[in-house]
């Protein structure tokens, strides 16, 4: 597998969506997503100038991360349950799946602990999809304001996972519904929400056309991942 490779492809396929959608290339982040991968797979690339990486399990990540370079940033992006608060707020910096009231004020209690903010993102099930986590939009909007006044959340903005798709063209109207609910939680809030996640391997240049701030890679960067591994979000 050569990371660098695949790096410098997927750099080069976010500049040219970007170049489509009218921005700038470094309106949007590459995370890579590193969950089931090693730690040397993780050097590589950070050996490359990619240090924003993603894990979905706290106990994965939590033995992982001392292993892997000290300069590397971390994103918690599948569900987080309650137990596993403390260790995410000591081990992240951004955590992208809050999918409810009760989580949140669970990660506030653990970052005031912490003495520290918690940058955050809201998972929105935009597709009200059964087998996934996340908040139903209409439950987000009711939510918001009370979200929003938990003093050590920092809201940053939303994230999701689509319903998986083999045409990456028929995921871009859940994109295109999260950056209008992005938008009505900016009205709410009367405060811009800066961070769009949405995107993956398969569908990352559509959701950049569609307004993602953040996309989720893994595949297309390390390969993939073993086939006993259970999936989750963010590939």
């Amino acid at each position: 597998m050569d990371i660098a490779a695949n790096l410098n492809s997927i750099r080069q396929r976010i500049a040219a969506a970007c170049a489509r959608a009218g921005r700038a290339p470094d309106a949007v982040t590459l995370l890579a997503v590193s969950k089931t991968h090693p730690p040397e797979a993780i050097a590589a690339a950070a050996a490359c100038g990619q240090l924003l990486f993603g894990e979905s399990k706290v106990q994965e990540a939590k033995a992982k991360i001392p292993l892997c370079p000290g300069k590397a940033r971390w994103h918690l992006i599948g569900h987080l349950q309650s137990n596993k608060c403390r260790d995410a707020v000591e081990l992240f910096q951004l955590i992208e799946s809050v999918d409810s009231l009760a989580l949140a004020q669970e990660i506030n209690k653990r970052a005031a602990v912490a003495a520290k903010p918690m940058p955050v993102l809201l998972e929105v099930n935009v597709a009200g999809e059964a087998s996934k986590f996340g908040y139903a939009p209409e439950r987000l909007l009711a939510e918001l304001a009370e979200l929003n006044r938990l003093p050590r959340l920092e809201i940053h903005g939303l994230m999701t996972v689509p319903p998986y798709v083999t045409d990456a063209e028929k995921a871009r109207p859940h994109f295109r519904r999260l950056r209008e609910l992005k938008e009505q939680c900016e009205q709410i809030l009367g405060a811009p929400l800066p961070q769009l996640s949405m995107g993956m391997s398969g569908d990352f240049e559509v959701a950049i056309e569609e307004g993602a701030t953040i996309v989720r890679v893994g595949t297309a960067l390390f390969g993939a991942r073993p086939k006993l591994q259970r999936e989750a979000p963010g590939a």
